[in-house]
């Protein structure tokens, strides 16, 4: 079966203030359409290493893996090009531009893309609103919209390039159970309706136990 992502022997260091050894062996892996959680108490290494696989950060030893392609080593450029492309994200702050609409904050990463017209975006948009049904918000400004529906657009705009694999900070860290059962869903759906791998760092147990696997950290290293 094809890795959709895998990290082999993932080392990191934090050289300042004293040497730190924060991430140690990590090796796993992520299939096409599987749900997982990493879980672990806070300082364990779960977002350094999620900036790791997010591409974000290139300073560590070891390979990381995206669709068959070795990412480690490929210049700036090019990663971010496979992040535009393959990665969408979902963080714990939803980073809308409040005076933005709904509508243009999902367009916002195809219009850095370029790979579409812009009609094309804004068809895509929408139609990634309905799926979380929220499309009678798209002409709303970001700013007036409640913190739920917030979490749901900033889903729809991890969603708006297609990638392979939603990987999620804490998505559901600033919400009430309500709206954490709501993120929780859409995930799960976007998993066994269209195929989409995620990979989500929380500290919700009741969130990780439904998920396909998790992940367990404990001072930078996986313990199953």
């Amino acid at each position: 079966m094809k890795r959709l992502l895998e990290t082999r022997n993932i080392n990191k260091y934090f050289k300042k203030p004293v040497l730190f050894h924060v991430l140690r062996d990590i090796n796993f892996k992520v299939e096409p359409g599987e749900f997982v959680s990493i879980m672990g108490k806070s300082g364990c290494g779960k977002s350094t290493l999620l900036y790791i696989l997010s591409t974000m950060d290139t300073d560590y030893e070891g390979e990381l893996w995206l669709n068959d392609q070795l990412i480690t080593g490929q210049a700036s450029n090019e990663l971010s090009r496979i992040r535009n492309e393959h990665i969408g994200f979902v963080f714990q702050f939803h980073y809308l531009l409040p005076e933005f609409t709904v509508l243009e904050n999902v367009m916002l990463p195809a219009r850095k893309l370029a790979r579409k017209d812009l009609p094309e975006i804004e068809h895509d948009a929408i139609e990634k609103l309905r799926i979380l049904g929220i499309e009678g918000l798209a002409m709303k400004k970001a700013s007036r919209i409640s913190g739920g529906e917030k979490q749901r657009v900033a889903i729809a705009r991890s969603l708006i390039n297609e990638p392979m694999i939603i990987m999620g900070d804490e998505p559901t860290g600033n919400l009430d159970t309500y709206n954490s059962e709501i993120v929780f869903n859409i995930f799960r759906e976007l998993s066994n309706d269209q195929g989409l791998s995620l990979l989500v760092v929380t500290h919700d147990e009741d969130f990780a136990a439904k998920t396909d696997r998790i992940i367990r950290m404990e001072d930078g290293k996986i313990l199953d």
